[in-house]
């Protein structure tokens, strides 16, 4: 059995992910910190587009080995890359306003693995569309498992009008990393990242030039404390960090194989909430004691486990 290192990457970046998504969880359901989700979409796409900085990280010796972008591999973006730079921001942007408007509406434990489920069922769909990639059946049936497995993870069903959300913010990142994996196939990895966030920086500036977004901004920037300040920052490095690995993942392997690994973040998440449930905020906490549920998430973990040992044989 031998496992892919972009596989094991995207592992990693998940485990990141679990973090991100307790904070998130916190900053959209306290009030006193940042509830509006356009809003705190718009911060989320500025700051990832700030992974900019990297490049001048890759002026040092040896680093480029370790897979750490460099200025010089960057090129005179073509309008296919500057088209799929800004549909790549379009879509995410477009995923974390209906992902934060979920949590704020519904738990984490409901919202975010309907979601991840539909972001890999979605990718899958649309590699093959769009992309023209055709797996090999264990491919397939591991994808499938790691999907239903992320879908048993949810404790319940959200209500109508939270279903449209959730649905539409799996669908949208799933369009994001197939514009992204484009992207990487149009160019190399270097050069499609530095453009990609560009598109995001921009992107997220030409939202001010709207003036009910410039006064939505404003009113909420001027009302978050400084703490949640730092706790916004902290929590869209640690997004940018896994976001990267997770880009880095998807240019060397498959699109639909790495979103499918989002199974793996409840999975990092229910580990989390169990070991440090004393220092968890409780509007992110979410532990659950029933037997039924506990039941639940030990089999939707098997089924996790078991599809990627598929992946791997």
């Amino acid at each position: 059995m031998s496992i892919e290192w972009w596989i094991l990457i995207a592992a990693l970046a998940q485990f990141i992910n679990a973090v991100v998504a307790i904070l998130d969880k916190y900053i959209v359901s306290d009030e006193q910190a940042l509830p509006r989700p356009f809003v705190y979409a718009f911060y989320s796409c500025l700051i990832t587009g700030f992974w900019v900085i990297i490049y001048f990280i890759g002026f040092l010796p040896g680093l480029s080995l370790f897979g750490v972008p460099k200025f010089s591999n960057v090129q005179s973006p073509t309008i296919e890359i500057v088209a799929l730079s800004f549909l790549s921001a379009y879509t995410f942007f477009m995923a974390l306003v209906s992902m934060y408007d979920g949590l704020k509406r519904s738990s984490a434990s409901t919202v975010m693995p309907i979601i991840g489920a539909v972001s890999g069922v979605s990718a899958f769909v649309m590699n093959h569309l769009f992309l023209g990639v055709r797996l090999s059946e264990n491919f397939i049936w591991g994808v499938l498992l790691l999907s239903v497995g992320t879908l048993l993870i949810a404790q319940s069903l959200p209500k109508r009008g939270e279903f449209v959300h959730i649905i539409h913010s799996g669908i949208f990142f799933a369009l994001h990393y197939i514009s992204m994996k484009g992207l990487f196939n149009a160019t190399s990895f270097d050069d499609g990242f530095f453009w990609s966030r560009i598109g995001f920086v921009l992107f997220a500036l030409s939202l001010l030039m709207v003036p009910a977004y410039w006064d939505k901004i404003k009113e909420q920037t001027t009302q978050t404390t400084k703490k949640t300040g730092v706790i916004v920052v902290m929590t869209k490095v640690l997004a940018g960090i896994a976001a990267f690995m997770l880009l880095k993942a998807t240019a060397a392997g498959d699109v639909a194989v790495v979103q499918s690994t989002d199974g793996l973040k409840f999975v990092f998440i229910i580990i989390i909430a169990t070991v440090f449930s004393a220092w968890i905020p409780e509007s992110a906490s979410e532990q659950e004691s029933r037997p039924n549920q506990i039941i639940q998430k030990l089999l939707s973990i098997a089924v996790i486990v078991i599809g990627f040992f598929i992946l791997f044989t």
